[in-house]
């Protein structure tokens, strides 16, 4: 290397690099470019084409990123959308079951022009195993006295107030061991006493005792008597699912299926007055 590197070998580098520069200048004459030019643009080639592929690539981005923002904005205003159909889908249904309830009751109010009703909602339900009593928000500040008749939307008895404060009453349904009421077969006029039983209770059903003729049928409708003037007459108490003896061999009686819906209702009517027929 250092003999290559003496005053004979650096001439000939020269000569070797001026020869080569002469023969690309030559090249770039015959075929009519501009030798710089034609040697910059042989540099930047590579660089130009990197410089574009990356340029696509970034505006492939930015349209993923655009698209990404328009789907979000899409989405979102879908959800909003879907919040305000289900609102107003809840709105519906509540308005629904308004005008359900007012219907049942205008039709109630009209079947049995002898009552007067006053509505309340049920605040609370026993949690006993050994009573079935209901807490409504209505008392004596609207009239409400111990031993009115309480009824639900179709008029069914779902039982009688207990207790009455100024603005809440006890109602101790028929279901309740303590219940006694007078009853009679809507089919036949036989009279007879609906009570409530402990153990019939959990099964939600009731007992229609001192049946004496043989009469009875599954399917028939036990309602009150209204003897005595004490509760209005004709309101509906259960349908008689099954004729028993009991277990001593002396009585029938029949399990009522009670026709008020009592674990379900919300609302019931408390009959504050009645016409007694004459």
């Amino acid at each position: 290397m250092k003999r290559f590197l003496t005053r004979g070998g650096v001439i000939f580098l020269c000569v070797t690099a001026a020869a080569a520069v002469l023969l690309c200048v030559a090249a770039a004459t015959d075929s009519g470019t501009d030798p710089v030019r034609d040697a910059f643009g042989g540099i930047t080639a590579p660089l130009r084409a990197g410089g574009a592929a990356a340029g696509r690539w970034v505006e492939s981005i930015a349209d993923r990123f655009t698209a990404a923002e328009q789907l979000q904005a899409r989405n979102e205003a879908l959800e909003k959308r879907i919040a305000e159909l289900e609102e107003a889908l809840r709105r519906a249904e509540a308005d629904s079951q308004e005008n359900r309830r007012l219907r049942e009751l205008l039709g109630l109010r009209q079947q049995r022009r002898d009552l007067s009703l006053e509505a309340a909602f049920i605040t609370a339900r026993s949690g006993s195993n050994w009573s079935s009593l209901l807490t409504l928000d209505k008392g004596a500040s609207c009239g409400v006295a111990i031993g009115d008749c309480v009824v639900d939307s179709r008029g069914a008895l779902a039982g009688v107030v207990t207790e009455a404060g100024q603005n809440w009453c006890t109602v101790t349904t028929v279901l309740d061991p303590s219940s006694d009421l007078g009853a009679k077969v809507f089919r036949t006029g036989e009279t007879a006493v609906a009570s409530g039983d402990l153990q019939l209770m959990t099964e939600n059903r009731l007992s229609l005792h001192f049946l004496e003729s043989g009469e009875l049928k599954i399917g028939d409708l036990a309602v009150t008597s209204g003897l005595g003037g004490y509760y209005p007459a004709d309101l509906v108490i259960g349908s008689v699912e099954e004729i028993r003896t009991d277990d001593g061999g002396m009585e029938r009686y029949a399990v009522l299926i009670p026709r008020a819906e009592i674990g379900e209702a919300t609302e019931l009517f408390i009959i504050t007055a009645f016409s007694v027929e004459k």
